[in-house]
């Protein structure tokens, strides 16, 4: 087969023991993606969840609450301009913070303005505004994963990137709670207002971080340098064109077809369309399912601060666990073991849902049982994709081809969230959720397939 490891990042195991998985997470780089990762997580939880539920409070339909979930897109074709991040630098900034961390900040201080702007919005007013607001937040929280997945991978060998990824989860599922759990909170005893004003409060935690991390050294492959210059020169053989093309043709080729002609270079185009089939199936089931969450507790008489201690505040523990238990699962059953599990535990937390939704009179102890699975399922899950999608990627490309595998795995599950409420009203929330949890499937296949035919190449 044409895709060979021996220019890819050096793929080592990870801890064995306990006692040495523990001392990983004592490194500054791991415990920099902690506070990162929650930087990641805050926005992003503001923009679907959180904000699906004061649409659904204000009385906004359903439909139109699924429908504003496509704002989320932004994050699944932040590919498209993942090449400027990775490639350009920022004025003023790139001489102080150098590229990463610059993008980082600007996209930081773009998040605050746009929460501070949703606080002013009024959904019943003028939804268009809110749209408008959630677009931003969307837009500017992508690009800041960019830079952040591409400092996380810079920063860390191979071995340390289930560790890194832990971390990130970790500081992610934190934010979780505070922009879910300590959004309703407020907002139940201050109003929606106070609540984003105070979440744009938070996003000093990036900025903070930002400005003490260090900025990683990138190093090229000189394989992907020579990959690169063969498109220049195929430019500059173009001596005909004028000297603004050359350059624009340069800059395009070296950002946006390289990373490109990379990635298949190493794998081979027949195992590159598998891995991107595969990452693009592993989370269907957690999209799909995750807009309709919280109109579906509130649907079902849940009061605001009952979700918010339980499903927010007490679920984070067990995301928390969760997201410890796939950092251990990556380094104890390696890559088909931890992304077999995640998807086991995820299709059981959802026919578990389904279950619960048939319940004439739901009770706030079931409520919690349904939530410790679900939070332990989606850590396990989340954790191993991440792990696996930060070993294919090279040095040279960090940032572009993340993004194209990040945002490859979330598109399909954020085009089927956007028909969520839609499906719901058209079929109940007891068949909706069996519906979510057969969308595992198509990945579970293609698992099976790696392993079978490409186990050597991606996940030995």
């Amino acid at each position: 087969m044409s895709g060979s490891l021996a220019t890819a990042q050096p793929r080592r195991r990870g801890p064995r023991g306990w006692l040495d998985a523990m001392k990983i997470y004592r490194q500054s780089t791991v415990l920099s993606m902690l506070f990162l990762g929650f930087s990641s997580g805050l926005p992003f939880m503001l923009v679907f969840q959180t904000l699906s539920a004061w649409l659904r409070q204000s009385g906004i339909e359903r439909a139109t609450i699924g429908m504003l979930a496509w704002v989320g897109l932004a994050y699944s074709i932040k590919f498209l301009w993942a090449p400027i991040v990775d490639r350009f630098s920022l004025p003023v900034l790139d001489r102080w913070l150098g590229r990463r961390r610059s993008w980082m900040l600007v996209t930081q201080i773009a998040i605050a303005v746009g929460l501070l702007n949703a606080g002013l919005s009024d959904p019943t007013q003028s939804i268009l505004h809110v749209a408008l607001c959630a677009l931003v937040i969307a837009f500017s929280s992508a690009t800041q994963d960019i830079a952040i997945d591409a400092w996380r991978i810079e920063s860390a060998s191979a071995d340390l990137q289930g560790a890194m990824a832990a971390a990130y989860q970790l500081g992610y599922r934190v934010a979780m709670m505070v922009a879910t759990a300590g959004a309703f909170w407020i907002a139940a005893d201050y109003g929606w207002r106070v609540t984003y004003t105070v979440m744009a409060c938070f996003v000093a935690v990036g900025v903070t971080t930002t400005l003490l991390v260090k900025e990683p050294e990138r190093r090229a492959p000189q394989e992907s340098v020579q990959s690169e210059k063969r498109v220049i020169d195929w430019l500059e053989r173009r001596a005909h064109w004028p000297q603004v093309l050359r350059s624009a043709g340069s800059s395009f080729f070296g950002a946006v077809v390289c990373p490109v002609l990379d990635f298949f270079g190493r794998y081979g185009l027949a195992l590159g369309i598998t891995i991107f089939a595969f990452i693009g199936s592993y989370r269907l089931t957690d999209y799909a399912m995750g807009v309709m969450a919280n109109p579906f507790y509130l649907d079902m008489g849940f009061t605001l601060k009952q979700v918010a201690v339980i499903v927010k505040g007490y679920g984070l523990i067990m995301s928390l666990i969760g997201v410890i238990v796939g950092g251990i699962a990556v380094a104890k059953l390696g890559r088909v073991g931890s992304l077999l599990l995640g998807s086991v535990l995820v299709m059981c937390s959802n026919l578990f849902y389904a279950t619960f939704a048939s319940i004439s009179e739901p009770n706030v102890f079931g409520l919690g049982l349904i939530i410790s699975f679900d939070n332990l399922a989606i850590g396990v899950h989340g954790t191993a994709l991440i792990a696996f999608m930060s070993t294919l990627t090279s040095s040279n490309y960090t940032a572009t081809q993340y993004a194209v595998l990040s945002s490859l795995y979330a598109m399909p599950g954020k085009l089927l969230m956007g028909t969520s409420g839609i499906v719901v009203d058209a079929i109940g929330y007891p068949s909706f959720f069996i519906y979510t949890a057969t969308l595992s499937i198509p990945a579970l296949i293609l698992l099976y397939w790696l392993k079978r035919r490409y186990e050597r190449e991606v996940l030995s």
